[in-house]
């Protein structure tokens, strides 16, 4: 490799590394995001599975690697099927049997996909292991199946329908194929002049090699994220306000004796319900709030009082059967919680509060 080729390498490798943080851990979406879905249907499902996989590095890094060498238009069909096979049948089952499994660790295992793909196209097995390859068409269906666990850690993120339920999960999964073909399509015709280049040996190799390195940062970034998901206790985050920017602090858990008011909420199967507090600016509550072990989507924000913009602030959200902190009001408001229970069993939801605010209607709560 040419002292100008390692510079660029690693320039470019610096430079998407430094990019991917504020990619990686990019789980949930907005009310607003919520309101359009409901409104559009099931074309939104389409939209949404179309520009998740053209936003999915993870997905597009791993279809990259496949076509790297597939020069045949049979071999481009035959290994991209099974693919689209491997994460329609997990996306499908997963979402419509509701499992769910820890997203950073779906990511996280999505990520070494990455990086095994380029080995297998660097003759890795043979040179550095001295075994046989495994069968790649196999390997590509088995690591389909795990991508498609990815994808429907996404689609259950959504507000899906229980009447439509297979017709979303149809909706999205088509928009994934969509938007698959649209980025294979400009891969191999970006494919197709590198080819023809001199230089396609010594990209083979920097591509190659970029790909193990974005897998193996990827699968860091996520197991960092798996590591503070399955040890909630640890971090006890709360949102504090020093003029317009939020900055995180870790805060002891409250004594269960010490909680002004325990509120009980119960979310019906596949459904999502709201509770807010109306607060002062300024004003300081605490809360802690948990399922006894479901996990929930959930949007920690506030909204301030006489706005008919739609505007909202978002605090904390992520996916999990738990949380706690403390909030500093940075506008007189509501604020409060969205939870989504994608599960098919009803949650109870326990939340516990102490501070300055007043308590809000139950039966003001959305469905």
């Amino acid at each position: 490799m040419s002292l100008i080729s390692k510079f660029s390498f690693w320039g470019i490798t610096f430079l998407v590394l430094f990019a991917l943080p504020q990619y990686g851990y990019a789980h949930g979406m907005s009310e607003a995001e919520k309101q359009l879905i409901i409104e559009g249907g099931n074309l939104r499902y389409i939209w949404i599975g179309a520009t998740h996989m053209l936003s999915g590095y993870d997905h597009l890094l791993f279809v990259f690697g496949i076509i790297f060498f597939l020069t045949r238009f049979v071999d481009i069909v035959k290994y991209i099927t099974a693919f689209t096979l491997g994460h329609s049948v997990t996306l499908i089952f997963a979402t419509f049997n509701a499992v769910q499994v820890n997203y950073y660790l779906i990511d996280a295992v999505i990520a070494l996909s990455v990086c095994y793909i380029a080995f297998s196209n660097l003759d890795g097995f043979r040179k550095y292991l001295h075994i046989k390859s495994p069968n790649m068409l196999l390997m590509i269906i088995g690591l389909g199946l795990i991508h498609g666990l990815g994808l429907s850690t996404r689609l259950q993120q959504l507000p899906l329908s229980e009447d439509q339920l297979l017709m979303n999960i149809i909706s999205f999964n088509v928009g994934i194929e969509l938007g698959q073909i649209g980025a294979l399509s400009l891969m191999l015709i970006v494919m197709t002049v590198i080819r023809k280049s001199k230089v396609f040996p010594a990209f083979s190799l920097i591509a190659n090699y970029f790909l193990i390195i974005s897998g193996t940062y990827l699968f860091i970034l996520q197991m960092h994220g798996y590591t503070h998901s399955v040890n909630p206790e640890e971090f006890f985050v709360s949102q504090q306000i020093s003029g317009n920017k939020a900055v995180e602090t870790s805060v002891p858990p409250t004594s269960v004796g010490e909680w002004k008011d325990s509120i009980s909420i119960t979310i019906p199967a596949r459904s999502d319900k709201e509770y807010k507090l109306q607060i002062a600016n300024a004003a300081t509550f605490e809360y802690s709030w948990q399922t006894g072990g479901t996990e929930l989507f959930f949007d920690f924000h506030g909204e301030p009082a006489g706005d008919t913009s739609g505007f909202f602030e978002s605090y904390k959200r992520d996916t999990d059967s738990q949380s706690s902190g403390t909030l500093v009001a940075p506008f007189a408001g509501s604020h409060g919680w969205y939870w989504k229970n994608n599960s098919p069993a009803a949650v109870t939801v326990n939340l516990k509060v102490k501070g300055e605010y007043q308590l809000s209607d139950l039966d003001q709560m959305t469905d």
